[in-house]
């Protein structure tokens, strides 16, 4: 587990010097004074504790007196309450939309010190390469980095085009990485059903190597979910329901509670332990995707343990939820997880435990934040030109590139439409009737319905996917983004060809991002340079810009809560029911291209 943790010290190499301290032989170098510990471990709130400290690991908990030196660092929680550091069992960083440095920067404060990372996002468009640049920026961190190979990139080649490839011979060596946990999640969920053999190739070469599978299935209940969790996968985070949570804790597997910025499954999930009376303990909760605006505004996982208790899970089980599952579900608990001796010492230190409010924040025995501020200066990453000259277009897009032809010149048309839910990763295959005029098919802004285009951007094919959807609410010319889940191919979605022909073009000068454009006129546009999935400003500079985005959206008439998560996910065609990439219509049920037309 040691080398996994990079420059932190090794437990083998500690174990006599924290004996000393302990016995008071050898002084800590901090010691926590007046705490009252939430022990993850037996599941008590204990008052009148100490913890005492040597270099990056705890030495005692308890009375801590005779490890003070006149070196020793005294903090004195003055009877706070000391929870281990929350972790954050699956998190894409990229989703944040900004490094992740500037991840570590907005988390640490709120009092998450480990993150297992899935970066499929970067990978999807940078390969192996993307990963690599993950772990190198993670090294120098205070915050824990724990990466989870990317299984599915892309997620679905048959039906899209991504900007790299990683077969089983590219997995296998990724999993070799110091910083390499597991692989991760297994969405290509029917490959796994069907016996797919490079599918089961990636599972079987994580196995060999003694690392975990995480899963990502969408609905599956059964004897399905049975047959899914019988390949070796130990986890779910695509669970909406009571019963999702149900169904996957009975089979050993650990149910992953979401509370991202868009998808709010926490209130129906957790009803497995508040309602169903299950054991907790391979329950983890996760954030998955969060936004800078929700990360500075709401927090990271301290809010998802905060909407946990709201729900009426107990205080001390959410923590253990947020800490030491996911710690024994990673097989790292004997390293973190919980405040005990020889782990590291990640401790919160939390003035209101319903509440989840962090007030300081010690990472390897260090003070890292304290009253939502960080204490310590992070070094600015660095990234290559390829990384952030991304957006490969075949040549600027014109209106008639947009053009839908009809079967007719004039009247209606019966189309196939993908229906947005607003808050669910899922969409509805509808059929709705649309305007045919000089040929080309109308978009129908009264009622919602909006082109889609799906420009392939990263191997300049020229390939462009159009379609309709459904949903949102405003009156936009057109929106673009090259924040397009899992391929990350440009998206387009509008009333006005010319509008949709402007954003996409002034996205590829951009680098990529996100633009809103209506009459010939942007309206807001987030940079985000690095794979087209990352900004370099910090965290409030994108949020700022973000919440200047949806302000145009309602002003133009969107009232959806995250409406952009939905918007970015319209391309993943291993959701149900149907979705749009750069080769066309994709029937998600069936797993086939369809027309357009009934």
């Amino acid at each position: 587990m040691a080398r996994f943790l990079g420059g932190r010290s090794r437990l083998h190499d500690v174990t006599r010097l924290l004996v000393d301290v302990a016995l008071g032989r050898i002084k800590a170098d901090l010691v926590i004074k007046n705490g009252v510990l939430v022990n993850v471990n037996s599941g008590e709130v204990l008052e009148g504790v100490d913890v005492a400290v040597k270099g990056d690991r705890i030495a005692l908990i308890g009375e801590a007196d005779h490890c003070i030196g006149p070196d020793t660092m005294v903090y004195d929680a003055g009877g706070k309450y000391l929870a281990p550091g929350f972790l954050d069992a699956h998190v894409h960083v990229e989703s944040s939309m900004v490094t992740l440095t500037e991840f570590a920067r907005a988390v640490l404060p709120r009092g998450t010190t480990t993150v297992f990372i899935d970066p499929h996002e970067i990978a999807n468009v940078l390969g192996l390469e993307g990963v690599k640049l993950m772990l190198q920026e993670a090294e120098n961190l205070p915050l824990k980095v724990f990466i989870t190979v990317p299984s599915c990139v892309p997620a679905n080649p048959m039906f899209e085009t991504a900007g790299a490839y990683l077969g089983p011979k590219e997995v296998e060596e990724a999993l070799s990485w110091d910083g390499v946990i597991a692989l991760g999640e297994m969405m290509n969920y029917p490959g796994v059903l069907a016996g797919d053999a490079e599918v089961h190739a990636k599972i079987a070469a994580a196995l060999r190597a003694g690392k975990l599978v995480e899963g990502h299935d969408a609905g599956l209940l059964g004897r399905e979910l049975a047959a899914y969790s019988a390949a070796g996968i130990t986890s779910s985070h695509e669970l909406t329901t009571k019963r999702d949570a149900i169904e996957r804790i009975r089979l050993g597997m650990y149910a992953y509670m979401r509370e991202g910025s868009a998808w709010l499954d926490v209130a129906e999930t957790v009803k497995a332990i508040t309602e169903a009376g299950l054991d907790s303990r391979h329950a983890c909760l996760v954030t998955d995707d969060r936004e800078p605006e929700s990360l500075v505004k709401q927090g990271h996982m301290d809010y998802v343990v905060r909407r946990a208790i709201e729900e009426g899970v107990d205080p001390v089980t959410a923590i253990q939820m947020a800490t030491l599952n996911p710690a024994e579900h990673y097989e790292v608990a004997r390293e973190i997880g919980s405040i005990a001796p020889a782990r590291f010492a990640d401790i919160l230190v939390i003035g209101n435990l319903s509440r989840v409010r962090v007030e300081a924040v010690f990472a390897d025995g260090k003070l890292v934040a304290k009253d939502g501020r960080m204490l310590i200066d992070l070094p600015r990453p660095s990234y290559p030109e390829r990384a952030t000259r991304s957006v490969r277009l075949k040549r600027r897009l014109e209106p008639r590139d947009f053009e839908i032809r009809a079967p007719i010149e004039e009247g209606e048309v019966e189309v196939r439409v993908i229906e947005a839910i607003e808050g669910n990763v899922l969409t509805r295959h509808v059929i709705d009737h649309l305007e045919v005029k000089d040929g080309i098919v109308l978009p129908d802004p009264d009622r919602w319905i909006y082109e889609l285009a799906v420009a392939e951007r990263h191997r300049g094919t020229g390939n462009i996917g159009l379609g309709f959807v459904k949903g949102f609410g405003f009156r936009v010319g057109a929106i673009a983004t090259t924040v397009a889940h899992d391929s990350h191919n440009m998206i387009i979605l509008g009333c006005s060809r010319e509008d949709m022909a402007l954003a996409a073009n002034k996205l590829a000068e951009l680098g990529g991002g996100i633009i809103t454009v209506k009459d010939g006129e942007i309206l807001s546009a987030v940079e985000l340079p690095i794979a087209g999935l990352m900004s370099t400003e910090p965290v409030e500079v994108v949020a700022e810009k973000l919440e200047k985005m949806y302000e145009t959206w309602r002003r133009l008439g969107c009232e959806w809560v995250s409406p952009f998560m939905t918007i970015s996910l319209l391309a993943l065609d291993v959701l149900p029911e149907l979705r749009l990439t750069d080769k066309g219509l994709i029937d998600t049920v069936n797993f086939r291209i369809i027309s357009l037309f009934t």
